[in-house]
Formats: C-alpha cells, structure tokens, sequence
C-alpha cells in the first residue's frame, strides 16, 4: 500500500477540507470534511465520500438525493492540507438546497444576498 494517505496534514481531529469542484466548468460545488477513510474510499471508488462532523459518521454524496459525485480527478494543495476533487456532479444538484452549488450567495452592500435559484426542491428531494 502506498503512503499517500501519509501524505495529507489532517488536523487535530484527523480530518481534510475537502472541494468538489465541477470538472468541466470550474465552479466551485460544495466544501466538506473527509478523513483518512473517507477519501480512501472515494480513490477506491470514484465517488465522492466525505465525512459528517455533526452525526460522526461517512456519507456518501448522494445517498439520500441521488446526486453523486463522480470523481474524474483528486489534488492535494501545495501544504497538503486541502484536498480539491474535480466532480461529475450527477443531477445537477450540489447543495442541499436544491442550487447547483452551495456557493449561491454575494455579499453586495452589507449583506448576503442569493443570487442562484432553487433547482428543485429540498423537500422533493430528501425524504425525511
């Protein structure tokens, strides 16, 4: 086994930030945590499997709302200690929101405005 997981800095809690970035356009989707297992198991494979702090648990994206991410490429940043996944996000839908990605809202004259529409809505989406 290679020394690849020895590689990344994970932090006190044993975890890496995580961005799933669109692999054909760019845009930044989503930030999440993953831990040594969570991204040994998105090399192994090639879906984007990330790490809940608040329920302690592995999630893989797109359990509930069925929009995967299909992992086309992984990078470490220059320190090591930020992983950037180039995604083929499945149904359009990053966030739990129902935008394509989390990063839907500008900061403009004090204050945070949505500049991206709902897709589809969570409730449709989840079912809980």
């Amino acid at each position: 086994m290679s020394d690849w997981l020895e590689q990344i800095k994970w932090d006190d809690a044993g975890l890496v930030p995580a961005i799933a970035q669109d692999a054909e356009s760019g845009e930044n989707l989503m930030v999440a945590w993953m831990n040594r297992e969570a991204l040994q198991k998105t090399a192994d494979t090639g879906f984007a499997v990330y790490y809940s702090r608040s329920r302690q648990k592995l999630w893989r994206k797109g359990e509930e709302s069925g929009h995967q991410q299909v992992v086309k490429e992984l990078r470490v940043d220059c320190d090591a200690d930020v992983i950037l996944m180039k995604v083929q996000q499945k149904g359009g839908i990053a966030c739990h929101t129902g935008r394509r990605s989390c990063f839907y809202k500008v900061y403009n004259d004090g204050e945070w405005q949505s500049v991206e529409p709902v897709l589809k809505d969570p409730s449709e989406i989840y079912n809980k």
